[in-house]
């Protein structure tokens, strides 16, 4: 599933794209993703203008001059991708939205949503409604966020039991956070994915939270990771790959120690992690 990282990328990529330009038409290929999606959704962007893109979470919001936000998911398998010419549409793609040109430059885009298991979603609501949205209200702490800190992340792990790990992943807790970068950053603040979350307190906590904003920080500067699905809306894949430190890496040398890498499974998930390094 495309994390924080991934779809930043993504809403970086649809900024000079969309932002201050007019719909000219949309394309709905089916009624329905993961949900049924919303109705008369090309009747309700066509001629609308995108004001500003923003991001929550896992979650794409694209605001329009109509008092209205739509709302983009990618779920475990969507892709968008630009196009300056009107593509030949495949059988996952399910959505599609031709752009006016930009002023001085006569050339139309073309942004179309691929979803080949169709876990993905759109909403399109009233701007109003965000901080209400069924999808959004429940969203924990963003990590790229001005407000986020050791503090506030030590306050939302107090008293749980849980794994940290398994605490990272939890969207009401943490907003954007997959299993990924989960792994790269407590290998990076030195924290075992087996400690307790309610224990990640003090110096602890002030590592964490620094190690999940340097670790997004730097997959978003590679265009996040392309492991199997995500690529970049313009079709180039993302780089962070090639610095994962411990996830996929089970059996190799940690980069620290050189020791080798482990895997166990926390709550149906893999976990990586170095035995010496992190404690």
């Amino acid at each position: 599933m495309p994390e924080l990282p991934e779809v930043e990328t993504v809403k970086q990529a649809l900024i000079p794209i969309l932002e201050n330009r007019r719909v000219l038409s949309a394309f709905v290929g089916r009624r329905n993703l993961r949900w049924p999606l919303p109705e008369n959704l090309a009747k309700r962007l066509t001629n609308r203008v995108f004001t500003h893109l923003t991001r929550r979470g896992k979650y794409v919001l694209m605001h329009l001059d109509s008092g209205e936000v739509l709302l983009l998911h990618l779920g475990m398998s969507g892709s968008v991708r630009i196009y300056q010419q009107k593509p030949d549409l495949g059988q996952h793609d399910h959505f599609m939205l031709e752009m006016a040109p930009q002023i001085g430059n006569d050339t139309q885009s073309y942004v179309v949503l691929n979803d080949p298991r169709r876990f993905g979603w759109i909403d399109l609501f009233a701007e109003s409604a965000i901080l209400k949205h069924k999808l959004l209200v429940s969203l924990g702490l963003e990590p790229l966020g001005n407000s986020f800190s050791a503090a506030r992340l030590e306050a939302a792990f107090k008293g749980r039991s849980v794994h940290v790990k398994n605490a990272l992943l939890n969207q009401a807790l943490i907003a954007g956070i997959g299993n990924i970068y989960a792994n790269e950053a407590l290998f990076l603040s030195g924290i075992s994915p087996r400690r307790k979350a309610g224990n990640i307190t003090g110096g602890r906590a002030d590592r964490l939270a620094t190690a999940i904003v340097t670790t997004l920080r730097a997959a978003i500067e590679d265009g996040g990771t392309s492991l199997r699905d995500h690529v970049q809306p313009g079709g180039e894949i993302g780089y962070f790959v090639q610095r994962l430190a411990v996830y996929g890496q089970a059996g190799k040398p940690c980069s620290r120690c050189n020791s080798l890498i482990k895997t166990i499974i926390q709550s149906g998930r893999s976990s990586f992690y170095c035995s010496r390094c992190q404690r």
